[in-house]
């Protein structure tokens, strides 16, 4: 392709883009095929000679385009959103065609720099203090890891670096009920062992019970176990439940753990100081991970990892071969030892251009109104004779279920499940599930940069109509 065929189709590929933008609510939410459909209408063997690019993008949307779950519908409410902006696009389309590798500061000064100011801006946005740092990174599991890995560390004086575990203590780590299931994998990968992940019960609301922390601790250390970590959450996964990171605080100070905050979703939030009483207790902690690309509009993948302690960070990761030496290593930034990743992406370009597309205030007119929306729907569902509500509404995650009031538990579950296979099915909207108490709840979450009232409006009158059909 040469540089005339690259801006032609170039051209015509904004041009779709731009289409697809616009008229995006009027796919199937969820993806009508099944599995083995897609992969059949692959060829099973691959070209030998140069195909048209026509040709190729033609195939793209009669043979992948049905295959597409569209997260950018305003009338996706399912997991969390990955919403991106046009703005962002735009900056990844750019980052693409740089190919930067930004592994240390001499292969693209300006990635590590604009990274530098952007973790600045961020960290103020949020309303984190000056003491944070940090670097961007993949996803909040990776920053979750970081932090795991910083803390084995530092309390082994770095030996399991050099050594292994051998005639170290028997680590114990510690995280709620809810806390998201990266803590899971992240203890086994970082070789702490599952058996060695202590979960911790939460309250009627959700959040970790403190007390229930405390105890576990002390039965750990009359065990001889040696407590490490603890992870709290600002925003679960199943309800967005926040735990009371105050009181979390005290405790990790009391048994010198390094305590780590998933803020990866409802973190946005904070950008509105009215929400910041979900970061109250935030100054004692080591270590927090947010991601933007859910509900701040960038592109997947950017997950912010701050950290206090930069220095014990860099030295667990820290490895400098001789072709990676640089005359300015001592006067500059190298991110590649902030993490696990050698090749670095440029991920800080799209940030900049959202945050100067939107601007704070924008954006947190957008966070506040799709709280608001989610705040007026819980409203309507604990209004309704046929519907209940299943845990506090925090941000703007709706989690209820249908419930005729003569059902038993388990034909509860069977119709709910039912309900929201059937709406997934007509392809109106997408909602998922997880299940609190025992109970099959219905989890609805908008958090599109162009979400309008209306939409969530359309999926209650929606949800409300197929219930009749149970």
């Amino acid at each position: 392709m040469d540089s005339n065929e690259f801006r032609k189709n170039a051209h015509s590929m904004v041009d779709w883009m731009a289409d697809y933008l616009e008229n995006v609510a009027q796919y199937p939410v969820l993806s009508q095929v099944r599995p083995g459909d897609i992969k059949n209408e692959i060829p099973a063997t691959f070209p030998d000679k140069p195909e048209a690019f026509d040709e190729i993008f033609k195939d793209f949307e009669h043979k992948i385009m049905p295959g597409i779950t569209h997260w950018e519908s305003p009338n996706f409410f399912a997991y969390f959103p990955a919403s991106k902006s046009k703005a962002s696009i735009l900056g990844e389309m750019i980052t693409s065609a740089l190919g930067t590798q930004g592994m240390v500061w001499l292969t693209s000064p300006a990635a590590t720099e604009l990274e530098e100011r952007m973790m600045d801006w961020m960290r103020d946005l949020l309303g984190l203090a000056n003491d944070w740092t940090g670097s961007i990174q993949d996803t909040a599991s990776t920053g979750t890891f970081n932090a795991l890995i910083t803390a084995r560390e530092k309390a082994s004086k770095y030996q399991i670096n050099r050594k292994g575990f051998s005639g170290m203590p028997q680590y114990r780590i510690y995280a709620s009920e809810q806390a998201h299931s990266s803590i899971d994998k992240n203890v086994k990968i970082a070789g702490f062992g599952s058996d060695n992940l202590v979960k911790i019960p939460v309250d009627e609301n959700f959040a970790m019970i403190p007390e229930k922390l405390e105890n576990a601790i002390q039965n750990d250390l009359k065990a001889g176990f040696k407590p490490l970590f603890v992870l709290g959450a600002l925003g679960t996964t199943g309800t967005t439940a926040v735990d009371p990171l105050d009181k979390i605080g005290d405790i990790a100070q009391k048994h010198n753990l390094w305590f780590h905050v998933d803020a990866a979703y409802s973190g946005a939030a904070l950008i509105c100081p009215e929400f910041r009483w979900m970061s109250t207790g935030l100054q004692m902690v080591d270590s927090m991970v947010f991601n933007p690309h859910k509900w701040l509009f960038i592109n997947f993948d950017c997950s912010l990892y701050f950290v206090k302690d930069s220095e014990a960070l860099i030295k667990a990761y820290s490895i400098t071969p001789e072709y990676l030496k640089t005359d300015l290593d001592n006067e500059v930034k190298n991110y590649r030892d902030w993490h696990i990743q050698l090749g670095r992406r440029f991920r800080s370009l799209k940030l900049w251009f959202v945050l100067r597309s939107f601007g704070a205030e924008q954006l947190r007119t957008i966070i506040r109104n799709h709280i608001n929306w989610a705040k007026e729907l819980e409203k309507e569902i604990k209004s309704s004779d046929d519907f209940e509500m299943l845990s506090p509404v925090y941000v703007n995650l709706l989690c209820f279920r249908f419930n005729d009031r003569k059902s038993d538990e388990e034909e509860l579950n069977a119709m709910n499940e039912k309900l929201m296979k059937k709406l997934n099915a007509s392809g109106k909207i997408f909602i998922t599930h997880t299940k609190l108490n025992g109970k099959f709840t219905l989890r609805l979450v908008g958090g599109h940069p162009e979400l309008k009232k209306e939409h969530l409006v359309n999926a209650w009158e929606l949800i409300q109509e197929f219930s009749k059909e149970l």
